[in-house]
């Protein structure tokens, strides 16, 4: 299968926070958020690999700065790795405020989708290929994210973890 770069996969999705969008306290509610991240991830995975992907899982997302009622979020979605069916994805995420005209990061989170075939059951993907240094260092650090989730849902063994094991024990 073709490697693709990560680039390729690069998916920027604008959104503008309307009333229904927001809580009480006139901040864009997190649901609502974690929503749009998740079509932009999934478009940013289906660029990649040209097909249907479904969401695997989401990995903690830390709410750094609210987003206020009329401002603009802006949600930026990349491949960073691709394993044998699975894709993780990098996600950063900015507010806009137009009025004042200034930008903030809101948050930034990964998430992992699994590319499906017509019967529905997971397919390969192509290999990523990582350009800059940023996209590098998220490639070089998604196996050891990767073994944590599979620990973490019950489908590694800690001790099978050889890359997170190298983190914290010395030969």
């Amino acid at each position: 299968m073709e490697p693709r770069k990560a680039s390729d996969s690069l998916t920027i999705m604008t959104e503008l926070v309307l009333p229904n969008d927001t809580n009480i306290f006139g901040n864009l509610m997190g649901g609502r958020l974690m929503y749009w991240m998740d079509i932009a991830a999934a478009l940013a995975t289906q660029k990649h690999c040209n097909a249907p992907a479904v969401t695997a899982s989401v990995d903690n997302i830390s709410f750094e700065s609210p987003i206020k009622l009329g401002n603009v979020v802006h949600i930026e979605a990349k491949i960073t790795r691709a394993f044998n069916s699975s894709m993780e994805v990098h996600l950063k995420v900015w507010g806009e405020d137009l009025i004042h005209q200034y930008k903030y990061k809101s948050n930034e989170a990964y998430y992992t989708f699994v590319a499906l075939d017509p019967n529905r059951k997971p397919r390969p993907v192509p290999p990523v290929i990582a350009e800059t240094e940023e996209e590098k260092k998220l490639y070089d650090g998604a196996l050891r994210r990767r073994q944590l989730r599979l620990i973490l849902g019950g489908k590694l063994k800690p001790d099978d973890a050889t890359e997170l094991k190298a983190l914290f024990v010395k030969d």
